[in-house]
């Protein structure tokens, strides 16, 4: 269908102006383009009033009052941000409803430095969970990703801290027009800003004392296991893996470790860059850790930087994290305990937990050797939603991919993929 005659329907998208970017594109190339907004801070970052649509009443309204926009505007097509939260969870219904094209962006699979774009759904909901790697491998046809190392520095972060905040504060003092908003978080908005807030102005502090944790576990000279966190909020980590607390999962972790690994290895914790300690959970750590008697050989690190400590370790362990790639790209064994897009045969480790502890069976190099190009070639788009340079970087690329009559993985089987440009110069 040309641009001319598609109605595209953007709901919420990452925090800051890519989707108000994304949005202009669209229209340039002949599309129509509307934003349904559900708080000040969704409204603050569109920059088209005239097309701009304020759902103000409450969250039980929202699939009522999205039917009547979907056969009002003629909408063809729906963007979002995730496809887990209850107002996308909606839509993603209603898509497949009426047939329409479901646009889902996510932070990358692979990273740093991608982004994630895919129809139909994402993380659990995404087809790579039903596509295997022989499959992978035939639409390949010979092609190589680019064979680089992911950089060690995540160069979006400082300013995706930055448009968190600023957005929880829009919500917290100019929210007065939506009247039935509803954060899908357990916590309150002020209780959400004040955290956003605090996170980034304590950075610099945050960041010497991950230097600090850091440097004893690498100067520590003890084997270690990395567990890569989640936030306990995340939709990923919720939707898509049968945990309900992140202490649930962190405790059957320490009670395997403490059962089955050798007395002389240790276990590192590696918080997720974003975490703000609304859970508690570094004391929930600790405390089960002591209750082990294994409290000298268990680990808690900030979030931050991930490479260093990747590098010097034996194995990691995961809920579903997209930082397990990071893993299997240098080769570690990863033990994946939720629903993960990278859960394939010959990667993941399927042994018991307290077995992986023990000795970890090790990913197959070729078979993640395929698996990553073939996302390379297909729904990882490089740059970054937060960033200028990045997010730029990115929407040269995935406005066609969006305006494409196929999806990225039909379009590479059918050999009809885009050119993918270099990430050498994504760097801000």
């Amino acid at each position: 269908m040309p641009a001319e005659k598609r109605v595209f329907l953007l709901l919420q998208g990452p925090h800051g102006p890519f989707f108000d970017r994304l949005g202009k594109q669209l229209r340039a190339a002949g599309a129509t383009v509307w934003r349904v907004g559900f708080n000040a801070g969704d409204g603050f970052f569109w920059s088209d009033r005239d097309h701009y649509i304020a759902h103000t009443a409450s969250p039980e309204e929202w699939p009522e009052h999205l039917e009547r926009l979907l056969a009002e505007k003629g909408i063809t097509d729906l963007v979002l941000y995730g496809d887990v939260r209850p107002v996308h969870a909606a839509a993603r219904a209603a898509a497949q409803e009426r047939g329409l094209v479901l646009h889902v962006f996510e932070e990358g699979y692979l990273r740093p430095y991608w982004i994630t774009y895919e129809r139909g759904g994402s993380n659990g909901h995404s087809r790579l969970m039903e596509i295997g790697l022989r499959d992978m491998r035939l639409s390949l046809r010979g092609r190589k990703g680019e064979t680089r190392r992911p950089p060690a520095r995540w160069g979006d972060m400082r300013q995706h801290k930055f448009y968190g905040a600023l957005y929880h504060f829009l919500v917290l003092v100019a929210n007065r027009r939506y009247t039935g908003y509803r954060t899908h978080r357990e916590i309150s908005v002020l209780q959400e800003f004040r955290l956003n807030f605090r996170r980034f102005l304590l950075s610099p502090y945050d960041a010497l004392a991950r230097m600090r944790e850091a440097r004893a576990v690498e100067r520590g000279g003890f084997p270690y296991v990395l567990v890569l966190m989640q936030l306990e909020h995340d939709a990923s980590f919720r939707a898509h893996s049968d945990f309900a607390r992140m202490s649930e999962f962190t405790d059957q972790v320490m009670e395997d470790f403490a059962r089955a690994a050798p007395r002389h290895h240790h276990l590192v914790f590696k918080a997720h860059p974003l975490e703000d300690g609304r859970g508690g959970i570094r004391h929930a750590v600790e405390a089960k850790a002591e209750a082990l008697k294994i409290g000298k050989r268990v680990h808690y690190v900030r979030g931050g930087k991930l490479a260093r400590l990747l590098a010097q370790a034996r194995a990691a362990v995961t809920v579903n994290s997209t930082a397990a790639q990071q893993a299997l790209w240098r080769g570690l064994p990863v033990r994946s305990m939720g629903r993960a897009v990278y859960d394939k045969p010959d990667l993941i480790s399927k042994q018991p937990l307290a077995d992986f502890f023990d000795a970890p069976d090790r990913p197959s190099q070729r078979a993640y050797g395929i698996y990553r190009d073939y996302l390379l070639e297909t729904s990882q788009v490089p740059g970054g939603f937060y960033a200028a340079h990045s997010r730029a970087h990115a929407l040269r690329l995935v406005v066609d991919l969006v305006l494409a009559a196929d999806d990225p993985y039909d379009a590479l089987a059918t050999g009809r993929s885009q050119h993918r440009q270099q990430l050498s110069d994504v760097k801000d």
